[in-house]
């Protein structure tokens, strides 16, 4: 049976065109795999991770209005854990909506420059929370050691310029650990075997030599996990020695439970971080990172506001206060 074969002006070069595109676009765009995307229970985990994610960006909200809302919580301290929140909140939308986007869509592509924005972000705001962190272990190191020299050592310019700091610090760092690894060659596939574009999910792409930004990322590492991680750890080492001359055992208490609370999170932000980072080389499957991801990156952020209010006067007498003011209205 013959074939006819009909020309419509305009329509092969508008075809053409749209080849090119495409082909200009497959060269530069990526897939994202997704979460855990042979699991045969995955509709069930991206549904559990978006309802955590829902909690986690409700509690930190939560928290930030407590906060700012509340004059009694206008100290460095309460500054500092609103910064967290903040941070808390951002990371988790900077990675989780896309995750869900392309999984109930079908769609799995993400451009080049919204991989570079989401990996911008992404260390950004991993960046800051670890020297907000630090900054928290200092507030409380000066507030138990030095009590008397508390208001003006940590005082409003000062508080000021710490957070400043962090996110100029966390800004510069992030981009260069983002433009940078963005431009060695794919040669190969461009699937990215995780749920968001992540630096070293990033580098196993590539078809060159990584040996050397490999080893520059462990030093950066270092210098920010490790080190913030050895303050931290001596900060509290001088906490509990103090805590240990105290002659009142209410002081005592009081002053363990706001240590526990900040030495969880601690615990929970840095032990996965330095796993993923400071052992780079090494043979991680997809799978592992993709489970200390959603740990660090969206359980964590979950359960900070509740190991941050529960065991705080402070923040409960808040949103009671707050509850009280929703029930007049």
């Amino acid at each position: 049976m013959a074939t006819t074969r009909i020309w419509v002006p305009g329509y092969q070069s508008s075809m053409v065109q749209d080849m090119d595109r495409g082909n200009a676009s497959s060269a530069t765009d990526f897939l994202l795999a997704g979460l855990f995307p042979g699991s045969r229970h995955s509709l069930l985990l991206n549904a559990a991770v978006v309802l955590v994610y829902v909690l986690a960006f409700l509690g930190n909200a939560l928290l930030i209005v407590l906060i700012l809302g509340d004059a009694r919580l206008h100290t460095p301290m309460y500054v500092l854990l609103s910064q967290l929140s903040l941070i808390d909140l951002t990371l988790t939308s900077t990675i989780v909506p896309k995750m869900a986007t392309n999984f109930f869509t079908g769609e799995r592509g993400i451009s080049w420059v919204g991989c570079g924005t989401q990996s911008f972000f992404f260390l950004l705001l991993g960046m800051s929370e670890c020297l907000i962190l630090t900054l928290m272990a200092y507030d409380r190191y000066v507030a138990v050691c030095n009590p008397l020299r508390y208001p003006a050592i940590m005082s409003p310019r000062f508080c000021l310029h710490m957070v400043a700091g962090c996110w100029v610090g966390g800004s510069a760092s992030s981009l260069v650990h983002t433009v940078y690894p963005l431009h060695f060659p794919i040669c190969g596939s461009r699937e990215i075997q995780h749920f968001f574009c992540e630096v070293p999910v990033l580098i196993k792409l590539s078809c060159e030599d990584t040996s050397v930004y490999q080893s520059v990322v462990v030093v950066t590492s270092v210098v920010l996990l490790v080190v913030p991680f050895g303050l931290i750890t001596a900060s509290y080492t001088l906490i509990f020695l103090a805590v240990l001359r105290m002659s009142s055992v209410k002081g005592r208490r009081k002053v363990l439970a706001t240590c526990s609370s900040h030495l969880t999170v601690v615990s929970l932000f840095f032990r996965p971080n330095i796993f993923i980072y400071m052992s780079f080389t090494s043979s991680h499957s997809p799978e592992q990172d993709q489970a200390l991801s959603v740990f660090s990156n969206v359980l964590t952020p979950m359960l900070n506001p509740l190991i941050y209010s529960l065991r705080n006067k402070e923040v409960l007498a808040a949103l009671r206060k707050l509850a009280g003011r929703c029930g007049a209205s």
